[in-house]
């Protein structure tokens, strides 16, 4: 019987400046670059998993804007649903890392892009980074300036291992689910 997947949330984490900038944590145990997430607690909403996952991992404060999208892959022989939002951090830290992050880095996004140690964080960033620095008033909407034409994505596809392919075609089938029954008015 299939275990049932493990929930988690998270932040695509910007900081305003001349050029703005995107929040990547970096794992204690793993050491690896990875988007600020974890998994809910008991009786938590996604949002506030999300709120206070970022808090912990980055040690900022921060303000949850509007939902971003969902990001679904294997982990540990389990799916893996991260439910992110679009956050903006002000200031400086509020608080220590959580023991489990060693280090917070602010990038560029395609810095960003090119730090994240996951390929299936770096798509996913790839595609909603613009979006969510369009919706804070940081950059043109992504509309308006295509990031990939389809031979650059079937390109990408090809690199990715079997299990994270199978993550992709996850997602695509989870996104067309949702823009149906928000079609149909269910959402």
């Amino acid at each position: 019987m299939a275990r049932a997947p493990v929930m988690a949330a998270g932040g695509i984490v910007l900081r305003r400046g001349a050029v703005p900038l995107v929040a990547v944590v970096r794992q204690r145990k793993r050491n690896e670059w990875v988007l600020p997430k974890g998994k809910l607690d008991d009786g938590e909403t996604p949002k506030e998993a999300a709120h206070r996952e970022v808090l912990e991992e980055t040690g900022h404060a921060v303000a949850v804007h509007e939902f971003l999208g969902t990001l679904v892959y294997q982990s540990g022989g389990r799916s893996k649903v991260v439910h992110f939002w679009r956050m903006e951090a002000d200031g400086g830290p509020v608080r220590k890392l959580t023991n489990d992050i060693k280090a917070v880095d602010w990038l560029t996004l395609d810095d960003a892009i090119a730090r994240l140690s996951r390929e299936y964080e770096r798509a996913f960033l790839t595609q909603i980074g613009p979006i969510a620095l369009a919706a804070a008033g940081l950059a043109p909407s992504p509309a308006l300036e295509p990031t990939l034409a389809a031979d650059d994505i079937d390109a990408a596809m090809q690199t990715l291992t079997p299990a994270e392919a199978a993550s992709v075609d996850e997602l695509r089938h989870g996104l067309l689910q949702k823009v149906k029954a928000w079609l149909r008015g269910e959402a």
